[in-house]
């Protein structure tokens, strides 16, 4: 996910991000009732770094010479993803577009009874939209922890301004953290694509999901790629294998209250955040937020990943 970061600049601003904080305004999302059991849900999270032929910024954002041939690219492996699971049985499907700017997707190419999350900000980041009625989650395009030295555009959130996230103690990559956001919720992901060191790093946390290796790292900036069509092939078939064994997967959770702690590169952040009563200092880069839940260690993650104080309507 690109990066959306928090530029607290005033104590007027941080006065009302007290206020916003200590009131309880900032509600987990509610959670629908599970459906009944003869419906088959599925979310499919969709980031782009981990998408094959993807390597450095020319094909991530707008302003990129390579991002529009990207976000079709990035559509397809998401396409193969939603063929597959409906191939399975997938009676409702949710996607989520969650690189950048969160408007990377190509809509019009879905199927029609697919809905699609779109934009930011929104409760769940990510996940949002996730509910405990949904049987399985797939992460598409996802790539390496910002404290991974080997994977391509390897970030935790932000790659401009995060150094470490980490959970209870533990650090940990996007695909983890939405990993026990959706555990939180009773629902198991049970397939991701990415680059061979994401795919490695996700395996060791979550156990053996299945998985589809859509490039090779070879530095942060460097790849040897599959094609787009053979990496939306595998993708396929990926997703075809995880339904086939759908009862191997079992959701993966952290044991609440959620202590988040997450180290800026620079200091400033972490020196203002520390103004909010509900955060703690841990060192001159990182700030400590214990959280009921992962819904709540989520919209604090997503807060200071969206807040600035130049936000117009």
């Amino acid at each position: 996910m690109f990066s959306r970061i928090c530029k607290a600049t005033s104590v007027l601003t941080l006065a009302f991000c007290v206020a916003t904080f200590g009131s309880g305004s900032l509600r987990p999302p509610t959670h629908a009732a599970a459906t009944p059991a003869t419906k088959l849900k599925v979310y499919i999270s969709v980031d782009m770094e981990g998408v094959a032929g993807t390597v450095t910024a020319d094909q991530l954002s707008p302003s990129g010479f390579e991002y529009e041939r990207f976000r079709r690219f990035m559509t397809n492996e998401t396409l193969a993803a939603v063929q597959a699971a409906k191939g399975a049985g997938a009676s409702e499907i949710v996607v989520s577009d969650s690189h950048g700017n969160g408007e990377n997707l190509l809509i019009e190419l879905f199927p029609a009874d697919v809905r699609i999350v779109r934009s930011w900000p929104r409760h769940g980041g990510m996940m949002a939209g996730l509910d405990g009625s949904f049987v399985a989650a797939l992460f598409v395009g996802y790539h390496a922890a910002t404290t991974n030295p080997h994977g391509v555009r390897a970030h935790t959130f932000s790659s401009a301004h995060l150094a470490k996230v980490t959970l209870n103690g533990s650090g940990v990559t996007e695909g983890e953290f939405n990993a026990a956001y959706a555990g939180a919720l009773g629902v198991p992901v049970i397939f991701a694509s990415g680059d061979d060191v994401a795919m490695a790093e996700l395996k060791s946390r979550l156990g053996n999901l299945e998985t589809v290796e859509t490039k090779k790292a070879l530095g942060f900036h460097s790849a040897e790629t599959l094609t787009p069509d053979a990496a939306s092939e595998r993708i396929g078939l990926g997703v075809k294998a995880a339904f086939e064994r759908l009862h191997d997967f079992t959701p993966y959770v952290v044991k609440a209250p959620i202590t988040l702690e997450i180290t800026f590169k620079n200091y400033t952040p972490a020196e203002m955040l520390s103004y909010l009563r509900i955060v703690e200092r841990v060192d001159s880069h990182t700030v400590r937020f214990v959280g009921k839940d992962m819904a709540e260690a989520s919209d604090f993650i997503d807060f200071i990943d969206s807040y600035s104080a130049e936000m117009t309507p």
